[in-house]
């Protein structure tokens, strides 16, 4: 299989979106999609106070859709029930390259960094004591992960830890349970699992929901730097209503006196972020790349008929790379 046709098999390929053609003066709601941190309720929470805004500012109700999986977003994407969306890598590409969508903006982080850092727990007292022990005991220990579509959980220790090595984390480990960033932390210190993947972002929301647990917990493991979430919004929402949208997105936050007080306590709702920066689909480069490592270190350590079965498949995954690239910068 094709790496670019990989990608769309792993992501879901779904039909373009279509929604109504709204006026200027009707109440034609918005649809937000949230990538859930933590719960679904507890997303919609912490984004409540910016939509709200966004209702009163462009006088059209705001739908928040969030769900308790990355699976279940890119679902809701798919059955056109979502017009801007928070997005990660994998989504955030499915998103532009098949759903007819456009990314308008990168979330800023409230430290300053650029990005988020993914990493591997364990329990503090537990007896992994780096990443240099975990390795050494092959079909030992029991992992708890991401699903296939989160980029820290998932898609970066995969091709920065194991794939590397010629492993795979699906039959390197005794056992695998999938789950989201708390619910596996919380795995970690309840001592149900070994190991597990997280990100920074979601370590630090389990510190302040957690604290006693979060005590528990050591890191053995950080990926290199991973470019923030993005928010995407369909190329197809009528005029001005786009327009306006993305403006107000990409302003809050940055009003003057006690609006902007408001708007930055708003923001620092939502973990770790300070605001939005102007961006395109350029950015989404870091990510495609991530995924392009992967194949090409799965494909270098599999086994193979002979040398030139596995030069050709590597010679096609730089090809379907080169071509996705272009795909994506195109729009």
């Amino acid at each position: 299989m094709h790496w670019a046709s990989l990608l769309v098999c792993l992501l879901g390929l779904c039909p373009m979106l279509h929604a109504e053609e709204a006026g200027p003066n009707d109440s034609t709601p918005i649809h937000f999609g949230i990538l859930p941190i933590g719960s679904a309720a507890e997303s919609r929470e912490q984004w409540r106070p910016l939509l709200e805004d966004l209702t009163r500012k462009l006088g059209h109700p705001v739908t928040a859709v969030s769900v308790s999986s990355y699976a279940g977003l890119s679902g809701a994407i798919g059955d056109q029930r979502v017009d801007i969306a928070f997005l990660s890598g994998r989504l955030a590409i499915e998103a532009v390259q098949h759903q007819r969508m456009s990314v308008v903006a990168q979330f800023v982080r409230s430290d300053g960094a650029k990005g988020n850092v993914a990493m591997l727990i364990v329990r503090a007292d537990g007896p992994i004591q780096s990443l240099k022990g975990l390795l050494a005991s092959p079909g030992r220990w029991r992992y708890a992960r991401g699903e296939p579509l989160s980029v820290t959980g998932y898609v970066a220790p995969e091709a920065q830890v194991f794939a590397p090595l010629g492993l795979n984390s699906d039959t390197f480990f005794a056992s695998v349970r999938v789950g989201n960033h708390q619910n596996n932390a919380l795995a970690v210190a309840n001592g149900e699992v070994d190991v597990a993947s997280s990100n920074n972002p979601d370590l630090e929301l389990f510190r302040r929901n957690f604290p006693s647990e979060a005590a528990q917990i050591r890191v053995i493991w950080r990926s290199t730097l991973i470019p923030s979430g993005v928010l995407v919004v369909r190329d197809a929402m009528p005029e001005p209503l786009r327009t306006q949208l993305i403006a107000f997105m990409r302003g809050y936050g940055h009003s003057p006196g006690a609006a902007g007080e408001r708007e930055r306590a708003n923001l620092a709702r939502i973990p770790d972020l300070a605001g939005f920066a102007v961006a395109d689909n350029r950015v989404l480069q870091p990510f495609v790349d991530l995924e392009f490592r992967l194949v090409r270190e799965q494909a270098e350590h599999g086994r193979w008929i002979n040398g030139q079965a596995r030069d050709a498949r590597l010679k096609q995954i730089d090809s379907d790379y080169r071509k996705a690239m272009a795909q994506l910068l195109r729009r």
